[in-house]
């Protein structure tokens, strides 16, 4: 049976490279995916990567991960600080859950200094840009061991 480790992220962030280049940088969601995918290859671990503007979608793919992978990496954007759907359906899962943020919300706005995600995470890591994402990788597989 595949390990699979889903890597999912939220809206806007298909955006990522130009949108807002000073909080988030200049690389893409499609670079990110080609790192994410080189070091779960790497460690043996098959992904699945998926972007949506659509929250529905998200908890399906949430729904997915619970049946069919070994952990969650998610970087909910927006839905972190508004979803209780999203909250609701990563509570269910039995594997790690890893909140990822480009950015460190907690020097941000007010409004993103509320994490709906975080209380049924295992753990959560921002503020080290796209390689945010790498260290999640790193984190799930520690866990998974």
């Amino acid at each position: 049976m595949p390990k699979t480790i889903y890597i999912l992220n939220g809206p806007n962030l298909n955006l990522l490279g130009q949108r807002e280049p000073e909080i988030y940088g200049t690389t893409t969601l499609a670079d990110i995916e080609v790192a994410c995918a080189g070091k779960c290859t790497t460690a043996g671990y098959d992904m699945s990567f998926h972007q949506s503007n659509i929250e529905g979608e998200i908890v399906e793919q949430i729904q997915e991960a619970g049946r069919k992978g070994v952990a969650v990496i998610i970087n909910a954007a927006a839905y972190t600080h508004t979803s209780v759907a999203i909250y609701d359906a990563l509570k269910t899962l039995n594997i790690p859950v890893i909140e990822v943020h480009i950015s460190q919300p907690a020097s941000r706005e007010s409004f993103r200094q509320q994490s709906f995600i975080a209380p049924v995470a295992t753990g959560s890591i921002s503020g080290f840009g796209t390689n945010s994402y790498l260290l999640a990788i790193d984190a799930a597989i520690d866990i998974l061991k």
